[in-house]
């Protein structure tokens, strides 16, 4: 699984609206309001890298309201969540 973290510049009056449309987009987990600099932050998870071009190129940044993106792209995962998840017996 490839993981990209996409930062978001947006039409900020209708933020809601545009962070509900990309959450729709498939490959595209969670979308984050954030303070800073940028208005939104998502996180695309896809199999393939050619994959993360047709979401964030094709289908986010055509999002009425997207102003401009910056994606980077994840090489490793540390997270205490998915090491939880990884031993959990399901309850």
């Amino acid at each position: 699984m490839i993981t990209a973290i996409v930062f978001i510049q947006a039409d900020v009056s209708r933020l809601s609206d545009i962070a509900e449309s990309i959450a729709d987009i498939s490959g595209v987990s969670e979308v984050y309001s954030v303070t800073g600099e940028l208005d939104l932050l998502a996180m695309v998870r896809v199999r393939t890298h050619e994959e993360i071009s047709d979401v964030v190129a094709d289908q986010l940044n055509k999002v009425d309201g997207v102003l401009s993106t910056q994606t980077q792209i994840a090489f490793q995962t540390f997270s205490h969540h998915d090491l939880e998840e990884a031993f959990s017996i399901g309850l």
